[in-house]
């Protein structure tokens, strides 16, 4: 099994390209549903990385991937700008999810 990027930058996927992730650069949600598809088909791939900003294109189709109990797995990861999430996300779904506050 491989990972597979699609990304919204190239400088992500030369990052990635240097220790063997292969992957596509998109831009517009039709491009980005596109690339997911073929991603989906392709038998050897086991996770599909996925930058957050393309990940906002598509929120449905990434919430149904992301559900799914199938192959191949969709994570979501910060681009080379960082990440959108807040410093406490981690602490909030915690709290969220089972209701523990966490110090």
């Amino acid at each position: 099994m491989r990972f597979f990027l699609i990304s919204d930058n190239i400088d992500t996927q030369i990052g990635l390209r240097l220790v063997g992730v292969k992957g596509v650069v998109v831009h517009e949600k039709e491009e980005t549903l596109t690339a997911l598809e073929k991603a989906k088909k392709m038998k050897d791939v086991g996770i599909i990385l996925m930058t957050e900003k393309i990940a906002t294109l598509v929120p449905e189709i990434v919430y149904k991937s992301r559900t799914s109990k199938s192959l191949p797995l969709l994570t979501i990861i910060p681009d080379r700008h960082g990440t959108t999430r807040p410093k406490d996300f981690i602490t909030r779904y915690v709290k969220e999810a089972i209701g523990v506050r966490i110090k």
